[in-house]
């Protein structure tokens, strides 16, 4: 199978591109700007499927714009490049974020964001992206907090990982959590995805779900530092985000535990994640390297 994969060195992405390899299909990864539909038409031509991986992910309120152009017009304008270029199979990655969370339970592809949470520009730009996929037919995977090697850039969630294996980190917020995958799963589960998916369909791909505290004591754990031993109150953390003294965005995700199930996937797919700590110890040996 001949495959097209959008972006350019990517966390999820570069592990993504080694199992679809490892699988017997020839990758075409040229990269394209997401907003040139020739181009873009031009590379799928001959593709039988798509892998739609690429996408901006940042909760700095300064981003809100460079979001909406990159996840959503983006998104319209490869959809619209794979449909000119007749291919028929197309995977979008997408986020756990627009699955949920919901109070009380792990969240489900059933659910969706509490409408409070759409003020948050990357989970409305990427919730608005998944309808334009979903719409088109594409099979929808949904990952939840990936961690491991690669993470270079970082993403949000490896900035986290580093900030506390730096011992940056001295305080967290007790009351919430959230579901922990190693990318080298996540990456597994694209592949099955592109072979078992259904049209239309979402699926959730996820490991262990972790209470922040939990969370961070591992990875001081894994980094030899004391971990963060100061409980944060939420309504500390929302005070300090109105003050500009932390990042508002991401103190407003932090106010439910963010846990899911993936089940389904796990159904319907044949996905099983394994343990998070050698992920996370990746995550870790990197981070004091860097």
């Amino acid at each position: 199978m001949r495959v097209f994969v959008t972006g350019g060195a990517g966390f999820i992405r570069d592990h993504l591109l080694r199992v679809l390899r490892e699988r017997g299909a020839e990758i075409d990864d040229e990269y394209v700007d997401l907003l040139d539909g020739p181009r873009l038409e031009h590379a799928m031509r001959g593709c039988e499927a798509l892998v739609h991986v690429a996408a901006l992910y940042s909760y700095e309120p300064a981003d809100e714009a460079a979001l909406a152009r990159v996840n959503i017009e983006g998104t319209r304008t490869v959809l619209a490049a794979a449909a000119r270029a007749d291919v028929r199979r197309i995977v979008h990655t997408s986020t756990c974020a627009t699955c949920g969370p919901v109070p009380g339970r792990q969240a489900t592809e059933a659910d969706g964001p509490p409408a409070w949470e759409l003020a948050i520009p990357y989970k409305r730009t990427k919730l608005a992206a998944e309808k334009l996929a979903l719409a088109a037919g594409a099979v929808v995977v949904n990952p939840t907090t990936p961690v491991g090697d690669g993470d270079r850039r970082p993403t949000p969630t490896g900035a986290m990982v580093a900030g506390v294996a730096r011992g940056r980190f001295r305080g967290y917020i007790p009351t919430t959590g959230v579901n922990v995958v190693d990318v080298r799963d996540v990456a597994e589960g694209h592949a099955l995805a592109l072979e078992r998916g259904r049209p239309g369909e979402r699926y959730l791909l996820g490991g262990t779900d972790m209470w922040l505290g939990d969370l961070f004591a591992l990875i001081a754990r894994l980094a030899g530092r004391p971990r963060p031993r100061i409980r944060v109150p939420y309504g500390v953390a929302r005070a300090a985000a109105a003050l500009g003294l932390v990042n508002r965005n991401e103190v407003a995700l932090a106010r439910l535990p963010m846990f899911f199930s993936c089940a389904k996937a796990e159904a319907e797919l044949g996905y099983r994640p394994g343990p998070v700590e050698p992920a996370l110890a990746r995550a870790v040996a990197e981070a004091l390297e860097a």
